[in-house]
């Protein structure tokens, strides 16, 4: 019961965080995934990943990397978070290092997750 409480709870705190914090996701299916529970200002890996830095770097806002917690995912978020700092950009890591209490792996899982916790 209790997992899926603090799970709830961090749904929740990543909504409210999505209102002034960009999110950045790999693909239209965890965009979807995230949008469903709510949650906006999502932008995905789908152009060059300088491209997505540039445009994140021109917003000035604080970023949440939520790329998937497989060795694809770890990689993407290694070069994003080390880039997007060079150019100053605050990164918030405490969504990410959730999931990796979590047994969620995919981000384009997290309802289909939701409906299985207890």
């Amino acid at each position: 019961m209790q997992i899926k409480k603090d799970f709830e709870e961090f749904l929740q705190k990543l909504k409210k965080a999505s209102k002034n914090k960009i999110i950045v996701v790999e693909g239209i299916k965890d965009k979807k995934a995230l949008e469903s529970l709510g949650i906006e200002n999502i932008i995905t890996l789908k152009k060059p990943l300088y491209k997505v830095i540039e445009d994140i770097v021109e917003t000035k806002k604080e970023c949440i990397i939520l790329t998937d917690l497989d060795k694809k995912g770890k990689e993407l978020y290694g070069r994003l978070n080390s880039k997007l700092k060079q150019f100053g950009v605050k990164i918030d890591n405490r969504f990410r290092e959730f999931l990796f209490k979590t047994k969620l792996r995919q981000i384009e899982g997290i309802s289909r997750y939701l409906e299985t916790i207890q």
